[in-house]
């Protein structure tokens, strides 16, 4: 166990206390959550690279944290009492974004025994358009943000999610 697995965790744990601020419909400390787990994130990635502390048990765990909060912030955010949310076919394609990429990276493990993870530009993009979808509706139920740019951050949201599940689609039928 290093410092950036304990970050890891320390967003792991973060999930639930975000859920149960949305749950008691507190905006604000659902967004300080989220930035601190946003922020430990980064730290963690970078912790790992810079201090050359990166393990196995780290890149389980991240994918897994990050995965955890974003589809959490979708369904809890889309099932709150807030009165800005994710419409509903935004939080289905989401989140079959990442059923979708989950059960193609098993099936090629499983037919070949092996998975070649290959990061690509438009999965970095959509994770960051995700989260600022995130923030933005958060914020949206803080303070005044035209409907107008919601609605764009999620249409480009959306465009990014589905032109990153063909990429991650050509890529895996590649390793097939």
């Amino acid at each position: 166990m290093n410092i950036a697995n304990i970050l890891t965790l320390v967003r792991i744990f973060l999930v639930p206390l975000f859920i149960i601020s949305l749950g008691y419909n507190k905006p604000i400390l659902a967004l300080i959550i989220f930035t601190i787990a946003g922020i430990t994130d980064a730290l963690d990635g970078f912790i790992a690279r810079r201090f050359k502390q990166e393990t196995t048990l780290g890149k389980v765990l991240d994918p897994i944290a990050d995965k955890s909060l974003l589809i959490s912030s979708f369904i809890f955010i889309y099932n709150s009492k807030l009165d800005v949310k994710f419409p509903y076919w935004f939080v289905i394609i989401a989140i079959s974004r990442d059923i979708f990429i989950l059960l193609g990276s098993s099936i090629i493990y499983i037919i070949k025994g092996y998975l070649k993870v290959e990061p690509n530009i438009f999965g970095k993009v959509t994770t960051f358009f995700q989260i600022l979808s995130i923030i933005t509706v958060l914020l949206a139920n803080i303070t005044y943000i035209p409907t107008i740019l919601i609605q764009a951050i999620i249409f480009v949201t959306t465009a990014f999610t589905l032109i990153s599940t063909f990429v991650y689609l050509q890529q895996g039928l590649k390793q097939l």
